[in-house]
């Protein structure tokens, strides 16, 4: 008597999805349901994937992006996303356009109707790639149902490719519940190595520029953070002496703050970024991608980069070569896989100026650090609460708890970065750069859902186990998308939430001054608003409590704080519930709307020669504008205005 067979499960074309999900080791599914995904949702039900990848719903679709977003960030794999039809994929393009500038390996599923009915234009089905492919680095909307394992396998391997990116894809839900065959699978995905070195002489070629320069500069970007090339960037900066400078809205710690070589990230204006810049002459630009991070420029005023600096670059990507400037060198590789060579050639012959240059960086990052210092303690004393008060207290706490490698920090205070980016703890061996998480796209309301999928990511590709994920939001972001708090509480994951709140849109107040500046007395605009202080960019009347809000959608523990003594209390509560409780926690800052963003400038800070320019200051029209706004808000005469802003000095670089 023959033995019976056991019955073999029945499979679909969704679970080639699920194949690929499996072969990866990616945990989860993010999403809002709609009828058209439920076929794949389902399948996180069947046997063989029940226990092995969730389904993490969400309450928008950008907050499902963004939960995937964080996710990828921290575990290297793609995030994976499903959603909805024509109003699906509109509502996650802030996230898919953040995801495609800050190089996020993250591939969007999107349920489209029936493909036999979308000819004929039913509810809300359109051309979905058409929406999603600026945004992608592929984009592809599916032929016939037998093309789905080959589109799925192109999808994850074009995502991780380097350099890493959004994919999108448009799935007539009629093909993704095609009966197939038990032994029909996917038979793996395609990995492409990323550690490629540069072209020998072109290293070559850089490393004879760049021991001749005097004043060498390097510019990092998001490329140096993924290929977790610190250590590389740091030998080059002591052989060459140079000063290094993260581009703006860097979407994850390029380089560590604890090296005296760090400048922070360049600044918001054309004429700083010039200033800066000036004194260089040789650039090295190492995977430098967002390279005009700015709201104003004007050719009239000369280039970004002054074309007395010579530029060399170094990136994994041929977009990011040569695409605003011309560059003498240019190589393209791994920066980490192609920097040992290029710092072998230059230790043997460092340029002539490396040990001063390093002997004024490093006077000059001493008296920073003073200056911070200083700066911090007078906070401490002030009526209201500063930025700079919750950045340093996080910083005590990190080291008291000792969450070195166990913290995440994820950023959108977009007004106080400055303080957030200098005292956190962002350097070896407490940090990795994925121990920040920012991104370059700067499109609002990201950070919130980008914690729900660094929560849910275990243990992090950099070594990082993030035990404590601290998201720090200014108020006007925070109200995008509120909901996410439900999806945290819902899957019980514990995340500390600050909420910097100064009850208004100050970065926006701080544009509003940039344009007066740049065209309020230039000829053919001369522009100036009615109003210095619209009323539109407050968040006032009514006021209301976060801490209220995060209760209502299930998180029940939070506090608001509304003196700095309070502050460091508020977060040791904060990251005692998180870790011990294993709840959210919501702190509701209430800042000093008008408090300084930054120290005053240091009048005994070391500056040689072309080193002046170091450090440097808003143009004066801008700094008249903000003299002005503070005394307006508190009520003071033209001298104290005066002297207001003396002892408020605002900054724009470090």
């Amino acid at each position: 008597m023959t033995e019976p067979q056991p019955v073999q499960a029945t499979r679909w074309t969704r679970d080639y999805v699920f194949d690929i999900l499996r072969e990866l080791g990616i945990g989860y599914l993010f999403g809002v349901p709609g009828t058209n995904e439920i076929p794949i949702i389902d399948g996180c039900d069947a046997p063989e994937n029940k226990g092995t990848i969730r389904y993490i719903e969400c309450l928008h679709e950008n907050i499902a992006l963004g939960a995937a977003m964080g996710y990828a960030r921290l575990t290297g794999k793609p995030g994976v996303v499903m959603v909805h039809v024509t109003p699906g994929i509109g509502h996650c393009l802030g996230n898919l356009y953040n995801a495609m500038k800050s190089r996020m390996p993250v591939v969007v599923m999107c349920g489209q109707q029936q493909n036999e009915l979308v000819t004929q234009e039913p509810l809300l089905a359109s051309n979905l790639v058409q929406l999603a492919d600026q945004f992608t680095k592929w984009s592809h909307e599916l032929r016939s149902w037998e093309e789905f394992p080959l589109v799925l396998q192109r999808a994850f391997k074009e995502a991780m490719a380097p350099p890493a990116g959004p994919v999108f894809l448009s799935l007539p839900w009629d093909f993704t519940l095609r009966r197939i065959g038990p032994e029909d699978r996917v038979p793996g995905v395609t990995r492409i190595a990323s550690r490629f070195i540069g072209d020998p002489d072109g290293v070559k070629q850089a490393a004879e520029k760049l021991s001749a320069a005097r004043n060498p500069v390097i510019i990092v970007g998001d490329a140096v953070g993924y290929g977790d090339a610190w250590a590389e960037v740091q030998q080059l900066a002591e052989l060459l002496g140079a000063p290094v400078y993260l581009e703006g809205f860097s979407s994850m710690a390029n380089f560590p703050n604890t090296d005296y070589h760090w400048q922070g990230e360049l600044p918001g204006l054309q004429q700083d970024v010039q200033a800066v810049l000036a004194p260089h002459d040789v650039a090295f630009l190492c995977g430098f991608g967002s390279q005009a991070q700015l709201a104003v420029f004007k050719y009239s005023e000369g280039p970004l980069i002054p074309d007395s600096v010579k530029c060399i670059y170094l990136a994994n990507n041929t977009w990011d070569i040569g695409k605003n400037r011309y560059g003498e060198v240019a190589i393209l590789g791994d920066i980490k896989a192609t920097l040992p060579g290029l710092n072998a050639l230059v230790a043997k012959a460092p340029p002539a100026t490396a040990q001063e240059n390093n002997r004024v960086l490093r006077e000059a990052a001493e008296a920073r650090a003073r200056s911070w210092r200083e700066y911090a303690a007078s906070a401490l004393n002030a009526p209201g609460i500063w930025g700079v008060t919750v950045a340093d207290s996080l910083r005590q706490l990190i080291e008291e708890e000792k969450l070195e490698k166990k913290f995440v920090y994820v950023h959108e205070a977009v007004s106080d970065a400055a303080s957030f980016q200098m005292l956190l703890p962002l350097g070896a061996p407490a940090a990795a750069p994925t121990s920040y998480y920012c991104v370059a796209g700067g499109s609002l309301g990201w950070s919130m859902p980008a914690s729900l999928g660094t929560r849910l990511a275990s243990e992090g590709w950099q070594g990082i186990a993030p035990e404590v994920v601290i998201n720090a939001v200014g108020d006007g972001s925070s109200l995008f998308y509120p909901q996410v708090w439900w999806t945290a509480a819902h899957r019980q994951l514990p995340i500390l939430y600050i909420i910097m709140n100064n009850t208004e849109y100050r970065t926006l107040q701080v544009g509003l001054g940039q344009v007066v500046s740049a065209y309020g007395a230039a000829p053919g605009y001369e522009w100036h608003p009615v109003t210095m202080e619209p009323e539109y960019l407050t968040i006032r009347n009514p006021n209301f409590s976060f801490v209220e809000l995060a209760r209502s959608f299930g998180v029940t523990q939070g506090r608001v704080v509304t003196r700095p003594q309070e502050v460091k209390a508020a977060l040791k509560e904060g990251i005692d519930c998180v870790r011990l409780r294993g709840q959210s926690f919501v702190l509701d800052v209430r800042l000093d709307p008008v408090s300084p963003l930054k120290p005053p400038p240091s009048a005994t800070e070391p500056t040689t020669g072309a080193r002046a320019a170091i450090r440097t200051s808003r143009p004066p029209s801008l700094h008249a504008y903000f003299r002005t706004l503070q005394a307006r808000r508190k009520g003071l005469q033209a001298p104290e205005a005066e002297e207001e802003s003396q002892s408020h000095g605002m900054q724009v670089v470090f």
